[in-house]
């Protein structure tokens, strides 16, 4: 997930270490919006930036790559680095491969597969769309299942661990089936992992169970797969194992796997064919789109082991916090599973604390010759939310700590 404004309806009056995301990032503060730049009066300065995973700055190998895809046209179904064929193992085979699917198809955003994802199954006006009521489809994506695609999204509870319950799922699937007073369901949507609690995994058996429920009562089930490497990372299972339950997917390139913009839909084929128009639609036909492509391909041929370092990061950082026993800020770390930890803060504001860990101390220049500045998200009125990635590394998590510990 993006940068979101924070849940719970209260204005967000943060330092712009929370709130900038809204507009172009200021020139003529001084803020060290990049990493290991100079301060004021010549002190070096050293940013962790943990507000997403989605602010990581493609390497010279992603750069390079890009520079030098063989492209073709997209839309006509002629880029190469894109496409692939059979054998080809380019972007659309090789994630085919990986999920263990047939097909897959490049979109710009993950917001727009799952968009094109409940479009593509939703056959009427008006079915019922049962999801977590803080899930990101829900929440984040501007309502476009209702506004766009005409659907009517049913918000029931999200259970601590991104979970629905299942007997109240069940009794929204049968409401409809026979009668003419309530919406049909045709799809439920799940999100895995659940960026809103925490980044954490849906257990494959619960999976599993919802898909079985579904079928029983002639709907399908679309995964919000934005960081399904992180869930198949965390599982320890190929991304097939958990794709093998849903029937459709969507799946980010633009967090853990770094590259700066593009997402795949997962689906069978004749959802598939519906898929490309629905893209086109969408305005989601792109062009020489191999240069993008080739970024997510750079991404994809080291996720497993870049996420596992995410990972062992944000536990790190959670026992760590956990080990300061302090007295505003604190974290449960058996909840933090993957690469997003969330902060309680008591005694202390959350916009008190992301401008307390971005500001500079004349003490630590003075003690180290250098500033260390840590980026976090404000999330709630009493929690903020910290997401580890690719451009974050052990070293920097300790920085951190030792932040939080002064």
């Amino acid at each position: 997930m993006g940068l979101q404004p924070p849940l719970g309806g209260r204005p967000c009056t943060a330092p712009p270490c929370c709130a900038d995301w809204r507009g172009p990032r200021p020139r003529d503060t001084g803020l060290p919006w990049a990493r290991g730049s100079e301060g004021q009066a010549g002190v070096p300065e050293h940013v962790v930036d943990l507000r997403s995973d989605t602010v990581t700055v493609p390497g010279p190998a992603m750069r390079r790559a890009m520079a030098e895809a063989v492209v073709g046209d997209d839309d006509y179904g002629e880029d190469p680095t894109v496409r692939g064929e059979p054998g080809e193992g380019e972007l659309q085979e090789k994630a085919a491969e990986l999920l263990g699917v047939g097909r897959t198809l490049f979109v710009p955003t993950n917001t727009m597969a799952n968009l094109i994802s409940v479009m593509g199954h939703c056959r009427r006006r008006g079915s019922q769309l049962p999801l977590g009521q803080e899930c990101h489809l829900h929440v984040y994506e501007q309502g476009g299942v209702a506004q766009i695609a005409g659907v009517h999204p049913h918000a029931l509870p999200d259970q601590p661990h991104g979970t629905l319950d299942l007997a109240a799922l069940e009794r929204v699937l049968r409401r409809g089936l026979g009668n003419p007073y309530h919406p049909v369901c045709e799809l439920i949507c799940l999100e895995n992992t659940h960026s809103s609690s925490g980044g954490r995994v849906l257990p494959l058996d619960y999976l599993c169970q919802v898909h079985l429920l579904a079928r029983n009562h002639g709907a399908r089930v679309h995964l919000d797969g934005a960081r399904l490497m992180n869930a198949a990372v965390a599982l320890r299972v190929p991304p097939g194992r958990i794709v093998q339950h849903c029937d459709s997917v969507s799946f980010c390139f633009s967090k853990g796997l770094g590259a700066p913009v593009g997402a795949l839909v997962e689906g069978p084929k004749d959802f598939m064919e519906k898929a490309w128009r629905l893209r086109k639609a969408l305005g989601g036909g792109m062009r020489q789109a191999g240069v993008l492509a080739a970024a997510a391909l750079v991404g994809l041929s080291d996720a497993e082991e870049v996420l596992l370092q995410d990972h062992r990061n944000a536990q790190r950082f959670a026992r760590g916090l956990q080990e300061l026993a302090s007295p505003v800020c604190s974290v449960d770390p058996s909840t933090v599973e993957t690469n997003v930890v969330m902060v309680q803060e008591a005694g202390l504001l959350p916009e008190e604390q992301c401008r307390r860990l971005q500001a500079a101390s004349a003490d630590e220049a003075a003690q180290t010759g250098r500033v260390v500045r840590a980026l976090l998200f404000l999330w709630t009125e009493c929690s903020v939310r910290a997401v580890w990635h690719r451009d974050v590394s052990a070293q920097d998590t300790e920085l951190v700590l030792r932040q939080l510990g002064l």
